[in-house]
């Protein structure tokens, strides 16, 4: 089925955040024309700020965002502020509708994100990005020495602990049930200190503080509490296009951001990269000029197929070597 063409452009990249942004940047300073799909707030919104952004420590993630979109000012990068609707593959084009409006182009670049799912405790996400935050590396320092939980269990919740051990002294590991620790990490938790609570969490409240509340009246509370929360895909338009997945959903991607579709790119949280900000627009990067890549050398090649058949109609049979 066909679909019509409003507008043509050489790479359409679906989401804005620090992925979609840098791969962006990349294409539009090759001089390619590029539609910027931005699909709304970046999944660190609710942070108050963003640290180890190079240049940038401690921005409110929004203002970060909105610098990204100036810095593309200069380039033939066209950003419309809306998500991509539906994908069709037709010949060497994918076909993009936003809105009422169909876009083509031969290379696409999902930078599309996930988003996280919070346990169903009552209070929680009214507190994420305040008091409740998923990276040490980002929220760790501004809660330096502070007395902080740890909401996990098995493998995550150990790794956790360990990990925000290392910006305070006063670190306590809340399960919320059964601990399913083995022996050993409950070993490494002893040794450095970390007590483990495994009473069932009831609810969440405090402003600037979070207080866990317990069955029997108990309650703790913490300057803040750091969770590994489950994840899953901002947009189904990869999966649908056909792109593989790996067993926790992630796009799955080489090491030049190629998906198992040809001509699809994949950047940024969405493929399982490292989750922080600086690591996203790095993964933007490479796929931005691994993509620019593949076009110029689809320009090369289809320039020698052109030079061909001027020389068959010609008459001259020889063929033509492109490198």
């Amino acid at each position: 089925m066909s679909a019509p063409a409003d507008r043509t452009f050489d790479a359409i990249v679906l989401g804005a955040g620090p992925a979609g942004l840098n791969a962006a940047l990349a294409l539009g300073g090759a001089t390619r024309r590029v539609l910027l799909l931005d699909g709304g707030p970046p999944r660190n919104a609710r942070a108050e700020e963003a640290h180890g952004v190079f240049t940038r420590d401690g921005i409110v993630p929004v203002q970060l965002k909105d610098i990204g979109l100036r810095d593309l000012g200069r380039y033939d990068v066209t950003v419309l502020d809306t998500p991509a609707r539906e994908i069709r593959a037709i010949g060497d084009d994918f076909h993009v509708r936003h809105e009422h409006t169909w876009s083509v182009a031969p290379r696409l670049l999902f930078a599309t994100g996930v988003q996280d799912i919070l346990p169903r405790i009552p209070g929680l996400r009214e507190r994420w990005g305040h008091t409740v935050h998923h990276c040490p590396y980002c929220d760790g320092w501004p809660n330096r020495d502070a007395p902080l939980g740890i909401l996990g269990r098995h493998q995550e919740g150990h790794h956790l602990a360990l990990t925000v051990r290392a910006w305070t002294d006063h670190v306590v590991l809340f399960t919320d049930g059964p601990d399913e620790l083995s022996d050993e990490q409950r070993e490494d938790l002893r040794r450095v200190g970390v007590p483990v609570v495994d009473m069932p969490i009831l609810r969440v409240s405090g402003r600037d503080s979070v207080t866990l509340h317990f069955r029997g009246g108990d309650r703790h509370t913490l300057d803040a509490l750091f969770l590994n929360p489950a994840q899953r895909q901002n947009s189904l338009l990869p999966e649908l296009l056909g792109c593989a997945m790996n067993d926790k959903g992630r796009v799955v991607v080489n090491e030049h951001g190629m998906t198992s579709v040809r001509g699809v790119w994949a950047a940024g949280d969405m493929t399982g990269a490292p989750q922080y900000v600086m690591s996203a627009a790095s993964t933007g990067l490479i796929a931005g000029i691994s993509l620019n890549t593949t076009l110029i050398h689809a320009a090369v090649r289809n320039l020698g197929a052109a030079f061909t058949k001027s020389d068959d109609e010609a008459g001259d049979t020889q063929p033509v070597n492109v490198q």
